[in-house]
């Protein structure tokens, strides 16, 4: 059974990242009779965090829910201090999930519509025209299939790509080619796209072999962790030609050290983990809900499986 609170909430809002002046006075909007504190010095029922500052989570007596405000938890999981049998949440924000969708056909539109060489082209002064292919012509392979790769497969099917992806455990999803195969789901791709969440059995994903089964010609996207990625072993797929570029949004460490090759890699093209940022109008609501069914006892959203690291 879960916990229920007091008609009154202490909510602690902790974040090194997150402006507090985007939040709070939707929160506080939102939540009238409820106190949102910057800082521990009440009880605190249910505490609202992203990169928390140093002590936050060790000072957490009797809280009841640990609401991250971000999709990503590997780092809360990874802090020793995290208090234990205490439910955590991820924020499935659908301003979220529309952005990454938004980056996700920006990069496999770039590569397929070969926006990436003209741009070279037009640096050197050089007119030359490639061929052209339709949609139908490419496979977009998804890794991942949760809430961010089920809407960016619909998009993607909505432009007339061929969609495959691939997840841990058996989904289906209408026009999708789903498979539990990774390789399998790589040689079927031109563009491969990576929304997993980081976990032990995902790092290194992207690695030499899979990379080498994406169809030659294509591209590899990662919008996800910069741990999925072993960027030596990148480098040398775009090196010898078989891929022509890559799309990364992740690195680690982030931000990406000065002196690192991707910086100044031709076939490279990066943004600083931008692909979708949490958006306090859009994610606030996600977050009253739970706090509004934790106050019920009703069962949490998005409650996050330790074991499972998601």
């Amino acid at each position: 059974m879960n916990a229920t609170i007091a008609a009154r909430v202490n909510i602690l809002f902790a974040s090194e990242t997150e402006n507090a002046e985007d939040w709070i006075p939707l929160l506080e909007r939102s939540l009238p009779r409820d106190r949102i504190l910057l800082r521990p010095e009440a009880p605190i029922d249910v505490a609202l965090v992203a990169t928390p500052p140093p002590g936050t989570l060790e000072n957490l007596r009797g809280v009841k829910l640990i609401q991250s405000l971000w999709m990503g938890v590997e780092k809360l999981l990874a802090d020793p201090a995290l208090p234990k049998g205490v439910p955590l949440a991820r924020l499935v924000d659908p301003g979220m999930v529309a952005a990454m969708s938004e980056t996700v056909l920006a990069h496999v539109l770039d590569w397929h519509r070969q926006h990436y060489a003209y741009r070279a082209q037009q640096h050197e002064r050089r007119w030359h025209r490639h061929r052209q292919y339709l949609a139908a012509d490419r496979t977009v392979g998804l890794l991942g299939l949760g809430e961010l790769g089920s809407d960016a497969a619909r998009k993607l099917l909505a432009l007339g790509f061929n969609v495959a992806g691939w997840s841990r455990r058996p989904k289906a999803i209408e026009g999708v080619k789903c498979s539990t195969d990774l390789r399998s789901v790589a040689s079927m791709s031109d563009a491969l796209v990576c929304l997993l969440p980081l976990t032990s059995q995902t790092k290194d994903v992207l690695n030499a072999s899979v990379l080498g089964k994406i169809k030659k010609g294509g591209c590899v996207i990662n919008l996800a962790r910069g741990g999925h990625l072993v960027d030596g072993e990148l480098i040398a797929a775009l090196d010898s030609g078989h891929l022509a570029h890559a799309y990364l949004d992740v690195f680690e460490p982030e931000p990406l050290p000065a002196d690192n090759a991707l910086w100044r890699h031709p076939k490279v093209t990066l943004t600083p983990h931008a692909a979708a940022l949490t958006d306090a109008r859009t994610a606030v609501p996600r977050i009253v809900e739970n706090i509004e069914r934790l106050r019920s006892g009703r069962p949490l959203l998005n409650v996050v499986d330790v074991e499972r690291g998601y």
